[in-house]
C-alpha cells in the first residue's frame, strides 16, 4: 500500500527548498487537503511546529492558509523538537501535529511529517487519502468557517515538564557535568532547561541557531567538537541531539561516541533489571551484530526491522514491545512517549549512571560491537540488485567467507540513488576486504546492467 504513495516517503515529505515539492504552493495546497482529511475527525484543531530552518517560517504561513482555507484551526507552537509536537498533538487533543523539519539534513533542505490525534506516524491510508485530495482543485469554505490559529506561549515549558517525568520523582544529576550540542536546531531552548532543572552542571553548544546553521558541523551526526568539548570541561558525558531532537548520541568522559545500538542496549538492561521490558528489544537490518548478542545474553529476545523508526515503531507496536531503537540514535521508549525522543533517551542513560553509580564507558563495556564497514555505490536508475545473478554469486561467496561470524547487507537507500553494501564480523581487516569486494562486484554488475 505504502508503495502506491507519490509524495509521502518513510518520514513525511522532504527535499531541496524550493524545488518540488518543497514549494509555498505545494505545501499550502498540502495544508489544505491535510486539513480536509484530518478535519473529519473530533480534535481541536492541527497544531504546527517547527525546527530552525530559516525556511520554516515560509512554510509555517503556508500550511497555516491552507489549513484555514479547509477550515480547520492552526494551534502554532513555533520552534519545538519533533517529539515535543507529537506529545503536544496528544495533549491538546488535536486532529493531528505538523512538523515543518529535515531533521538531520542541512538547512537548505526542509520537510513536512505528521502525527495522528495519538501523537504515532500517520497510517498509510490516511497518507493515500490525503494525496487524493491533493489531486482536487482548493476549494476555499465559506468566510464564517475559516479556520483560526492560535499561537501557543507555554508549549515549551509543558514539554520541559513532561521530559523530566520520565524519570522517577526526586531524581537528581546534582554533581553531574554534562556537555550538551543542541546542533542549532530545535532543542536550543528545551534541552538545556531540562538538564539544568534536574540539577546538572550543563555546558551548551550548538544553542545558537541563525537559520541557516542547524546541523552545521555539530549534533548528532557530527560529535567532534562535543568529543573535544567533554575531555577539555573534563566532564561526565556528552549529549549530541539532531535539529529536530528525535536522534541522540552520546559521548563517555574519554571522549569516545556512544552511538544508538550502544545507547539501546545499556537502556534494555536497565529495564530488565526493574522488569520494566517488555516484548522483544527492536533493531534494524543495520543494528550492529553486537547489539544482537549482548540483548541475547541478557536473556531477551531481539528482532530486526526495516531501516527507519517507522518500522521499529511498527514492529514495537506488533510485538507489544516497549524499546527500539537505530544505529543513528533514534531510540523509542515506547512506554514512555509515541516516538523517537533524544532528550527523554537521554534521561534513562543518565538514570543508568545515577543509579549504578557507574560512568557511560563502563555501562557501554557490556556490548562489544562488531566491525561494520559500509560503501555506498551509486546507481544511474533504480534496480534491484539482489536479482542479479553475479551479485547473489558475489554475497554468497562472502557469507561463505564469513560462515556465522558476520553478516552481508545490500539496502537501496530510500532518499539518493544509491545501494548501500555493508559487511560485518569479527575483523576488521576481513570486513573492510569483503565489503569492498563486494561492492566492486556490484558497481560491476549494475554497470553490465545498464
Amino acid at each position: 500500500m505504502a508503495d502506491a504513495r507519490r509524495y509521502f516517503g518513510t518520514d513525511g515529505i522532504r527535499g531541496k527548498v524550493g524545488v518540488g515539492p518543497i514549494t509555498p504552493d505545494f505545501v499550502m495546497k498540502l495544508g489544505w487537503a491535510a486539513g480536509r482529511v484530518l478535519g473529519r475527525s473530533g480534535g481541536k484543531g492541527v497544531l504546527i511546529g517547527k525546527d530552525t530552518r530559516i525556511s520554516g517560517y515560509m512554510f509555517e504561513s503556508a500550511l497555516e492558509a491552507g489549513l484555514s482555507a479547509a477550515g480547520v484551526d492552526i494551534l502554532l507552537l513555533g520552534p519545538m523538537p519533533t517529539p515535543g509536537i507529537a506529545y503536544l498533538t496528544r495533549t491538546f487533543h488535536a486532529h493531528a501535529g505538523i512538523v515543518i523539519s529535515a531533521s538531520h539534513n542541512p538547512f537548505d533542505d526542509n520537510g513536512i511529517k505528521f502525527f495522528s490525534g495519538d501523537g504515532l506516524k500517520l497510517p498509510d491510508d490516511t497518507e493515500l487519502a490525503i494525496e487524493a485530495e491533493m489531486d482536487k482543485a482548493l476549494a476555499t469554505v465559506c468566510s464564517k468557517s475559516l479556520g483560526k490559529a492560535h499561537r501557543i506561549t507555554d508549549a515549551a515549558g509543558r514539554y520541559i515538564e513532561f521530559c523530566k517525568s520520565t524519570i522517577a520523582l526526586g531524581t537528581s544529576l546534582a554533581g553531574m557535568k554534562i556537555v550538551l550540542d543542541c546542533a542549532h536546531g530545535a532543542t536550543y531552548h528545551v534541552a538545556p532547561r531540562v538538564l539544568e532543572e534536574l540539577g546538572a552542571d550543563v555546558v551548551t553548544i550548538g544553542d545558537e541557531p541563525d537559520g541557516l546553521n542547524i546541523n552545521l558541523n555539530c549534533g548528532a551526526t557530527d560529535t567532534a567538537q562535543l568529543c573535544r568539548e567533554v575531555i577539555a570541561r573534563e566532564a561526565h558525558c556528552g549529549i549530541a541531539l539532531d535539529g529536530d531532537g528525535d536522534r541522540l548520541i552520546m559521548v563517555d568522559a574519554h571522549g569516545q561516541t556512544v552511538d544508538g545500538d550502544e545507547i539501546t542496549f545499556i537502556i534494555a538492561r536497565e529495564r530488565q533489571k526493574r522488569s520494566a521490558l517488555k516484548g522483544a528489544v527492536i533493531g534494524t537490518q543495520m543494528s550492529n551484530l553486537g547489539l544482537e548478542h549482548a540483548v541475547r545474553t541478557l536473556g531477551l529476545d531481539f528482532k530486526r526491522a526495516k531501516v527507519g523508526d517507522r518500522y521499529v515503531m511498527e514492529m514495537l507496536l506488533a510485538d507489544g514491545g516497549t524499546l527500539g531503537g537505530e544505529t543513528s540514535g533514534h531510540i523509542i521508549c515506547l512506554d514512555l512517549t509515541t516516538t523517537g525522543d533524544g532528550i527523554i533517551s537521554a534521561l534513562q542513560v543518565l538514570d543508568a549512571m545515577n543509579r549504578t553509580g557507574h560512568p557511560l564507558h563502563t555501562l557501554k563495556a557490556g556490548m562489544s560491537k562488531y566491525p561494520q564497514h559500509l560503501v555506498n555505490v551509486r546507481m544511474e536508475r533504480m534496480v534491484d540488485v539482489t536479482s542479479l545473478r553475479t551479485v547473489r554469486d558475489a554475497v554468497r561467496q562472502v557469507e561463505s567467507e564469513l560462515a556465522d561470524g558476520g553478516r552481508v547487507l545490500l539496502r537501496p537507500s530510500g532518499t539518493e540513488p544509491v545501494v548501500r553494501v555493508m559487511v560485518e564480523g569479527r575483523d576488521d581487516a576481513q570486513v573492510r576486504r569483503l565489503a569492498n569486494d563486494l561492492a566492486a562486484a556490484v558497481q560491476g554488475a549494475l554497470t553490465s546492467a545498464a
